[in-house]
């Protein structure tokens, strides 16, 4: 069985998802594609300037692959400054919140992405395990995001 996606939290989605470095055509070009977890890696130690373990705290993933998330970015943006290539900002396993999950039938817990979880208050979200409809975010939702976000709170004050 492979393993869960392991979500990687981001605050920031840029409104422009390109730098291009000239006034050439943009076809012309050739391109480094930045995901947005390396942007938001970035972002978190070189503009923040946090420490790395408090950067991984808040992208809620572990030291070490904060570490090579931010060495791939590092190393597309120095080849786009060195070689003129464009930077796209796209895609990558990333989430604007991690939000506990439970399938009523077989006990199943897991961390899903903010993202599904209207599909999962439609029914359309199945348990990875059994299969069934029956998913519910947990009682125990705690962050202060999914109480602003979630379904399950949206018109309480918390």
């Amino acid at each position: 069985m492979a393993r869960p996606t392991k979500w990687r939290k981001i605050e920031h989605i840029p409104a422009i998802p390109y730098f291009i470095p000239s006034d050439t055509e943009v076809g012309e070009l050739p391109e480094n594609i930045l995901k947005l977890e390396e942007l938001e890696a970035i972002r978190l130690k070189d503009l923040e300037g946090l420490e790395q373990g408090e950067c991984a705290e808040k992208m809620e993933i572990s030291r070490p692959t904060f570490q090579r998330i931010l060495l791939s970015a590092r190393e597309k943006i120095a080849d786009s400054l060195i070689h003129g290539k464009m930077i796209h900002i796209e895609g990558g396993n990333f989430t604007r919140n991690i939000c506990p999950i439970r399938c009523r039938d077989c006990g199943k817990e897991w961390k899903e992405s903010f993202e599904n979880l209207e599909e999962i208050k439609n029914g359309n979200y199945l348990c990875p395990d059994c299969g069934s409809g029956q998913i519910i975010c947990q009682d125990n939702c705690k962050g202060k995001f999914c109480r602003k976000n979630c379904w399950r709170h949206r018109g309480q004050k918390g």
